[in-house]
């Protein structure tokens, strides 16, 4: 938790209210709002039993070793760091901008106007079409929870994208390693120094209903040939 990288895990379980797992001996739930799959379904969360997923510890609780993790939080943090190159489509046009469905996934994110190039862009229609085939570089947003994408990083040079958006494609990769150089160094040891409570951790209400687990426990059983396997009673 203190590194705050994506681990994986394996669904053993499910419930009501999402996932269940553990983490190096320690009891762990995904509630299903933490998901990146939106569920309709509890067959939707059955059909997640077994799988491996890359998730985040999102809040822990000493008293009672109980871990709250995240999904989403490990995808954001997997794809959604200022500089990563992306891959997606136009859904939507606006006056302002574009939105780009990310590939792969359900999230989608902004295209501004100011961010499809340095060139001059009098009207987005002018340069783009829905379902066109973009690649996007993410970039700090202004607006907490929404995510930023620009092309314009990716040209070369000014205006490039309206004349020849192939080689800005091609260039990406480049462009978005130079981007990213270019970003300010944080000292990993300062951000955890930084993030490392005192002697209690802050565990807001919500988290404290996730990890009231005396409703639930996990068995361990040996069997012959079966290193580990975990039961319901």
């Amino acid at each position: 938790m203190q590194l705050d990288e994506p681990i994986e895990v394996k669904i053993y379980e499910w419930n009501t209210g999402g996932l269940l797992t553990r983490i190096e001996g320690l009891r762990a739930f995904l509630p299903k709002v933490e998901l990146m799959d939106r569920i309709g379904t509890f067959t939707d969360l059955k059909n997640k039993v077994g799988c491996s997923i890359r998730v985040c510890i999102a809040r822990l609780d000493e008293e009672t070793n109980d871990l709250i993790i995240s999904e989403k939080k490990a995808w954001e943090m997997t794809y959604l760091r200022e500089g990563t190159l992306l891959q997606g489509s136009v859904r939507k046009i606006f006056p302002y901008g574009a939105q780009v469905r990310i590939a792969g996934t359900n999230r989608s994110g902004l295209l501004h106007i100011s961010n499809i190039s340095r060139g001059r862009v009098l009207s987005v229609n002018d340069v783009l079409k829905i379902d066109d085939e973009v690649k996007v570089l993410v970039i700090k947003s202004n607006v907490p929870d929404k995510i930023a994408l620009s092309i314009a990083d990716l040209e070369s040079a000014p205006g490039l994208f309206l004349s020849d958006r192939e080689k800005v494609f091609s260039e990406a990769e480049e462009m978005a390693k130079r981007y990213r150089e270019q970003l300010p160094v944080i000292s990993q040891n300062t951000m955890l120094d930084d993030s490392l409570p005192g002697e209690t951790l802050p565990f807001d209400d919500e988290a404290k209903l996730y990890a009231n687990w005396k409703w639930f426990k996990f068995l361990h059983h040996n069997k012959p040939g079966d290193n580990s396997s975990w039961d319901l009673p």
